[in-house]
């Protein structure tokens, strides 16, 4: 049975470290719940605390009761991470690192958006200075000139809101310091293929009670992939961003703002279609061996015949306001976002012009939120806020495809010679647009209630109220093409289609920590999460609310036509962890372990058929466990290991609607595919005393097990299991000046990014082939 599918379904902890700047390259490393520099034999070593506010009050990481892990700015310059999504490498389960500016495979615990439009929302949300980030498109930003980075795992809709139901990304950059005097650095990252990566930032106290920070970061490198078909190489990619942020204080006020504007040029996603199995013998049978891509399996041979962009112009502002107060602190905290957005991808993986996809977007979005946090030392604390959202977005969508590709597969001939008559086109094209705007509103009001019930145990309850509203206007105009609304909606508008409704739901949760010793803590929490519920992008509905397909043309709202609603997520999840510092070959070991299991209802799925276009469904149910763990300890005076490790079990059924087998009832009880049962990361640090300074150097290691297949647990859309290496040595003085060495992807590792099953017209495909092994020589040098 084949299906048809549309374009882009794709589916501290306390640390150790030297008082001395020698640290700083191996400092980086804070992940999990620790992370460390190894100090020098004849250094001075003291017991520092990574400080995160991830629940709203400034805590260690080692004394928050959730599964988080937390990475030093320091880390991100160390091993060149790229952008927000390169730091799921180093986090336990969390996989689906991608090189667009797409989030839609991004995973957390295998919890994914299944939806690529702009009716929904994404499962996993980022913020950065507790600001969101948005959607495909406006989410994605580079790391510079970074405080941390806190990455957590399970529903997080109580602390962040804005339907995190998944986890969170939540980065922070380094603020203006009033008295950090005229401090700043500048980096410098050079490699093959004519990368080039520079970030810099300097400190710029005005007076005592107001202070500058000026940001750069700019980053360019020629594409590693050629396509076969041009020659041309892909995955290239330019970008810079600037970034000026201030520092008020007086009294009991203090105040910070925030101006980032980001631009960039890259590739769009590169797919590779899979040459076997029973989809690709129908192609063939349609097309001839012509539409096989030349090369071998790693490479790609795509047309690209409407360009290949993913480019984009991010405006964002933020201010934060704090009070304090005898009682409590008093926080304001407001952010604006502008971004335009143009996308292009050859979808179809083929030399053949079969399918081009096309986005073409714009958005603002405003949050507001107030919180009280209580500041006294009583038994009792608390913590409760309100906040509202308002975003506008507007997109273009274009599915594109060669008119005679169309008529050749389905009806076995060319237009020309299957429809009498046949007028093609001035470009030979069949291209179906489409347009959404949307208006979406939202608010949501908290509070948690902390209460030591005795000096080593504390419970928590936290409850939340979210209230979503979405206005959501689809128009879908007649193709210019004979064709018709041949294949991406299979429908046509008579104008604007609109609807509005409103999602509205209660979350709680309870937690309890037990503290039997200063380096010990247990903890369990109960959870509930939700994602609203929201319009797809690419169907509507009839008065009697079946989809609508079969080329209709020109429906219109007076007759009863509706877009497609689909309703909300919710995820019942139960955790349970373990946090603690102890002594592994008689030096600090800090070691976290979480066990979860969760329930998830209603999950929101793209789902295509021969009657219509690609709704969005609530089609199927979930039940996961798993087990994430990290262990830091030193070896030695010279060296310290970091260890993280992750591993899944989910079954998802009622995948009726979402199965491509000839039995509907055979994909029940598959597993999450694109979540790998097993990974996780390890990274070796060392520092060696030099003359003046230090030689240091870090080898990084990342697995996954193999993964793929789709629902349809098929053989040949399987990604096998790999492993990927780094090493990186180098000197820095104690003049603080630094130069070093690195070779990523040491063992020249070859896999994908993800995998889609897709059927019908478009074949399965791998996409997003990795970057090959890649020399390159940093410098640095830093003042005070």
């Amino acid at each position: 049975m084949t299906r048809a599918t549309t374009p882009r379904q794709r589916v501290c902890h306390p640390f150790l470290t030297r008082r001395t700047t020698l640290s700083k390259a191996v400092a980086a490393v804070v992940m999990a719940s620790a992370s460390a520099a190894p100090a020098l034999a004849q250094d001075l070593m003291r017991l520092e605390e990574i400080i995160v506010t991830a629940t709203k009050r400034s805590q260690s990481v080692q004394d928050v009761p959730l599964a988080i892990t937390a990475f030093s700015g320091e880390f991100s310059k160390a091993v060149n991470l790229n952008d927000v999504k390169d730091l799921v490498s180093f986090t336990p389960g969390v996989t689906g690192n991608s090189q667009d500016s797409f989030i839609d495979a991004i995973s957390v615990r295998g919890i994914r958006t299944q939806d690529f439009g702009i009716g929904g929302d994404p499962s996993a949300a980022f913020f950065k200075n507790e600001l969101y980030e948005g959607r495909n498109g406006a989410a994605v930003t580079s790391l510079y000139d970074m405080e941390r980075s806190e990455i957590l795992r399970g529903p997080q809709g109580f602390l962040f809101g804005r339907n995190s139901i998944g986890g969170a990304f939540s980065v922070h950059t380094k603020k203006a310091d009033i008295d950090g005097g005229y401090s700043g650095y500048m980096d410098l990252d050079v490699a093959e293929r004519n990368h080039v990566a520079t970030e810099g930032a300097i400190n710029l106290p005005v007076n005592d009670n107001f202070a500058m920070r000026l940001a750069g970061y700019y980053s360019t490198e020629d594409g590693f992939v050629e396509n076969q078909f041009d020659g041309e190489d892909l995955i290239e990619h330019d970008k810079w961003a600037l970034r000026w942020s201030t520092s008020f204080e007086v009294g009991a006020l203090t105040a910070s703002t925030t101006v980032e504007y980001e631009t960039r040029e890259q590739s769009g996603s590169v797919y590779r279609a899979i040459d076997r199995g029973a989809t690709w013998d129908t192609l063939v049978e349609a097309f001839g061996t012509g539409i096989t891509p030349l090369g071998g399996e790693e490479d790609v041979d795509v047309d690209l015949a409407r360009g290949d962009n993913d480019d984009a112009d991010i405006l964002s502002l933020g201010v934060r306001i704090d009070y304090e107060m005898n009682w409590a602190t008093l926080t304001s905290n407001t952010g604006y976002k502008d971004h335009d957005f143009y996308y292009n991808e050859d979808y179809d993986g083929t030399p053949l012009n079969i399918n081009n996809y096309r986005q073409d977007q714009e958005g603002t979005y405003f949050q507001q939120e107030l919180r009280l946090t209580s500041n006294t030392e009583s038994p009792f604390s608390w913590y409760a806020g309100v906040a509202y959202y308002d975003e506008d977005v507007d997109t273009e969508f274009a599915n594109a495809g060669a008119e005679d590709s169309m008529c050749q597969y389905y009806y076995g001939s060319s237009c020309a010679d299957y429809i009498g008559g046949f007028t093609p086109t001035a470009s030979g094209m069949l291209i179906e647009p489409g347009s959404i705007s949307g208006d979406y509103k939202g608010w949501g009001a908290y509070v948690d209630l902390t209460y030591s019930i005795a000096e080593q145990l504390d419970l928590s309850l936290g409850v939340r109220y979210s209230d979503d509203e979405k206005d959501f206007t689809i128009n879908v105009p007649t193709p210019t093409s004979e064709l018709g609304p041949f294949w991406a909606y299979q429908f046509s508008t008579d104008g604007d289609i609109s609807d509005t409704k409103s999602w509205d739901d209660v979350q709680t949760r309870l937690l309890a920590r037990y503290t039997p010793t200063d380096s010990t803590m247990f903890f369990a929490s109960y959870t509930e999460g939700f994602k609203s519920g929201g319009f797809g992008s690419f169907a509507l509905n009839d008065a009697a609310g079946n989809k609508v397909g079969g080329g209709q043309v020109a429906v219109s709202q007076a007759d009863g036509f509706t877009p497609n609603p689909f309703d909300p997520e919710t995820v019942d999840s139960y955790e349970i962890g373990y946090k603690g510092k102890g002594s592994m070959l008689g030096n600090v070991t800090n070691i976290t372990l979480t066990a979860f299991y969760y329930e998830y209802d209603d999950l929101q799925v793209v789902v295509s058929d021969s009657v219509g276009s690609a709704s969005v469904e609530n089609a199927a149910e979930v039940e996961s466990l798993g087990v994430e763990g990290t262990i830091r300890t030193f070896l030695g005076d010279n060296f310290d290991l970091y260890i993280a490790a992750s591993w899944l079990d989910s079954e998802a059924n009622d995948l009726q609607a979402i199965c491509g087998l000839e039995d509907v009832n055979g994909c029940e009880g598959s597993s999450l595919y694109w979540a790998p049962e097993f990974s996780g990361a390890m990274v070796l640090n060392g520092v060696f005393p030099a003359a003046n300074g230090a030689i240091i150097g870090s080898l990084e290691m990342f697995f996954e097990s193999e993964r793929g297949g789709g629902f349809e647990d098929l053989n040949e859309t399987k990604i096998d299991a790999y492993q990927e290496v780094a090493l990186r040595v180098g000197y820095e003085a104690e003049a603080n000046w630094s130069v070093g060495l690195y070779v990523e992807n040491l063992t020249d590792e070859f896999t994908w990014d993800g995998m889609n099953n897709n059927g019908g017209l478009i074949p399965a495909h791998f996409f997003g082939p990795k970057r090959p092994r890649t020399f390159g020589i940093t410098f640095g040098y830093e003042w005070d």
